[in-house]
């Protein structure tokens, strides 16, 4: 079953999805600046690696659609909760002292908020998006 939200609620949860992009691309702008040319290449590449995984079953699919294949990999590095928990493990202490770690972790949480800001979220098994 597929739950149509009010526009109002659709677009306040954008506005606040772009806020947390916004703030965690400052964030990674602060620790390139404190850290360096490894921070930012870490930031760079989870910035865009998440839609790498587009290109599996490249061609299998049309009409805007992910191949059937490429969905879980796509669902799987679209998911909020991955990104935060690295941060989360870097920020505790338990994966290092590795700053280039927890600048990709705000990469990529900066582009799954970037995606969700622009409308786009998880796919559906078909490869469509989600309504």
């Amino acid at each position: 079953m597929s739950v149509v939200e009010a526009p109002a609620r659709q677009i306040a949860k954008r506005v606040a999805w772009a806020a947390l992009a916004v703030f965690l691309l400052a964030f990674i702008v602060l620790e390139v600046i404190n850290h360096g040319g490894p921070a930012l290449v870490a930031a760079l590449l989870l910035l865009i690696a998440p839609d790498l995984t587009m290109f599996i079953g490249a061609g299998a699919a049309g009409d805007g659609k992910l191949s059937p294949k490429a969905v879980p990999w796509y669902n799987f590095m679209h998911r909020p909760w991955i990104p935060l928990a690295v941060l989360a493990g870097y920020s505790a202490g338990g994966l290092g002292d590795w700053v280039p770690l927890f600048t990709a972790g705000l990469g990529w949480l900066a582009h799954i908020a970037l995606d969700r800001a622009f409308g786009y979220g998880l796919r559906a098994r078909d490869g469509s998006r989600r309504v």
